[in-house]
């Protein structure tokens, strides 16, 4: 997402919206509290072609700043190899509509390419990769990246742009309208779904390929006299819940096997509840994101104001309902050097622990802001708690994972698979001297720095503990 400063945010919370917030609250979690058991309304796990249950830990990584011949030219083997050798699994790759498709109909080879490359150098550091259709208010059309100028139709609706507080440009009528366009209209719904058709046909069968996000933070337009929060949730029942339908139906004309990512509005982001509907596909995944409007404009987390716990009881209602798995694509704040953060971080990794099969912050690049390193490569303050053991793929039912950052122990207990399933599980481990240990008859192996296998005999208990020596 990448933001600056967010009156919106302000406006948000203090306007009608601020009713919608009042939610009950829940109580305050350890920092090592379990995932719970699978069953009952428990949201189920993510899982890979195996039937392992998996978790992915990475960073969204993207070119904002290059397009037509010098698109992608940001991302470099770099990236990926620096994340796995800190533990990260996973990357949510951002690509652009426009540049994939300048002109109506004409698909870019080259661009498609540069993706192809960047999936060679992810599955070469064993880096599972999300495609993401990123777009940011919109498109060219309004200054940004996402659905081509071609595609953006305002009727004649005014556009001013708000360059110290970019967000706030998704409020604009002309942009509001764009999205109605691209909802609504039937050719646009067609040039949309024919865009992810040919992603998928090209992509489907490439190993670092988990899955794909169809748009990135989908917004639409207000109605006179609705309040945010009933707006959002009429967009995405009404609006959002058909194009994701729509595009489900496109790549699994093409892909049957990849996960398919959808997201609320952002707006979930301040505790208010989707009003997303069903997804008619069996590959779901539910992937919301994370963000505090008041840490992104660049001010301190406040533990006192239980923006978490709200966060996490309403961003759970839509996967317990419609039973699909949880990742969450973006997270994390603009300034993270604040006196809270540490505790921020402690407090976020625990949430996300407990109801998500994993995560992806925002961003990994060398420098500032939200990069999660420095030029050096080195983390940057507080972004080093993002980096725990976990289990990347666990070869039968999980009972409990936790990582306790205080004493630097994880531990993880689970009923290894029957006869049919894999037998092998798999352990990230950060930087870092760490000791593996097994109980229940499973055998544990090192294979490379940063990762141990457990190899467990058909229906044992297994309970694997890593600590940092």
């Amino acid at each position: 997402m990448s933001r600056t400063t967010h009156a919106w945010r302000t406006t948000l919370v203090t306007g009608a919206l601020a009713a919608a917030l009042i939610t009950p609250t829940v109580p305050a979690a350890a920092a090592a509290a379990d995932r719970p058991e699978t069953g009952g309304d428990a949201i189920p796990a993510l899982t890979d072609e195996r039937g392992r249950t998996l978790t992915l830990r990475g960073w969204n990584v993207g070119d904002k700043a290059h397009s037509g011949d010098a698109a992608l030219s940001g991302v470099t083997e770099k990236h990926f190899r620096d994340m796995r050798a800190k533990g990260f699994n996973f990357a949510r790759l951002l690509v652009f509509w426009d540049d994939l498709e300048p002109r109506p109909g004409q698909y870019s080879q080259s661009y498609l390419r540069k993706i192809e490359r960047i999936l060679d150098w992810a599955e070469k550091h064993d880096v599972k990769v999300l495609i993401d259709a990123h777009q940011d208010v919109f498109g060219p059309a309004f200054g940004h990246r996402g659905v081509p100028a071609w595609a953006t139709r305002t009727d004649g609706l005014p556009f001013t742009p708000h360059p110290d507080d970019w967000f706030s440009e998704y409020f604009e009528p002309a942009v509001q309208r764009a999205f109605t366009h691209l909802y609504e209209d039937e050719d646009l719904r067609r040039a949309q779904a024919r865009m992810w058709r040919v992603l998928a046909d090209r992509f489907e069968d490439h190993p670092a390929v988990l899955g794909y996000d169809p748009i990135n933070e989908p917004m639409g337009e207000l109605r006179e006299g609705e309040d945010l929060a009933t707006a959002a949730r009429r967009i995405e029942r009404d609006q959002i819940t058909p194009m994701y339908n729509r595009v489900a139906d496109a790549i699994r004309s093409v892909d049957k096997d990849n996960w398919i990512f959808v997201e609320p509005t952002p707006i979930v982001g301040e505790g208010v509840p989707t009003g997303l509907g069903r997804i008619d596909d069996p590959k779901i995944v539910y992937a919301p994101h994370f963000y505090n409007g008041a840490m992104e404009a660049g001010g301190d987390y406040d533990p006192a104001a239980r923006w978490i716990e709200n966060y996490e009881q309403a961003v759970t209602l839509y996967p317990k309902e419609y039973k699909v798995p949880v990742v969450v694509g973006e997270w994390g704040p603009l300034n993270n050097s604040q006196p809270n953060m540490n505790r921020f971080y402690r407090e976020a990794m625990a949430s996300l622990g407990r109801y998500s099969s994993g995560w992806a912050g925002w961003e990994w690049c060398y420098g500032g802001g939200y990069c999660a390193v420095d030029g050096t490569g080195a983390f940057r303050t507080n972004k080093e708690l993002t980096a725990e053991p976990y289990a990347e793929a666990v070869a039968g039912t999980v009972r409990s994972a936790a990582y306790d950052p205080g004493a630097g122990v994880y531990r993880l207990s689970y009923d290894s698979a029957g006869l049919r399933g894999s037998r092998v599980t798999e352990l990230a481990l950060p930087s870092g001297d760490w000791r593996v240990t097994a109980r229940g008859g499973a055998l544990v192996l090192r294979p490379t720095p940063g990762r141990a296998l457990v190899l467990a005999a058909p229906g044992t208990r297994v309970t694997v503990t890593v600590t940092r020596r």
